[in-house]
């Protein structure tokens, strides 16, 4: 069954959540730093084993899936890992809208109609 957040659950759930999105965000830039280093090494081992840096890498990407999963438990939606962006179920006017926060944010300042996504992101205080 779908959650509906009212918008102090949704910052209640995102400061439990916050370090969780901190990690990934560590993870990700650990990820493309070593991409230059992994990549050619990931296309010779394809079919031999693989290596120390693409076992290494395989943790990474195992850990990036336990805490999505951890996340998304919660009721909340990981929509873009590149920016750090979460959306939260909400109920506006009876229909079914996100409150909208992305990394960096110190709390959720945003929502939008869930056709229009992150670039029809409107103030808070409009909701």
């Amino acid at each position: 069954m779908q959650r509906y957040f009212t918008l102090p659950e949704a910052n209640e759930t995102l400061t439990a959540i916050r370090p969780l999105v901190d990690e990934i965000q560590a993870i990700r830039q650990e990820i493309l730093a070593r991409q230059p280093e992994v990549w050619p090494v990931v296309e010779r081992s394809a079919g031999n084993g693989g290596s120390q840096a693409a076992s290494e890498m395989i943790k990474e990407f195992e850990r990036l899936d336990v805490l999505v999963h951890q996340i998304q438990e919660t009721g909340a939606l990981f929509k873009d890992i590149n920016i750090g962006l979460l959306d939260f179920p909400a109920l506006k006017d009876g229909r079914e809208v996100y409150l909208c926060w992305k990394y960096g944010e110190e709390d959720i300042a945003f929502w939008h109609e869930i056709e229009e996504g992150y670039a029809g992101r409107q103030p808070i205080e409009s909701f």
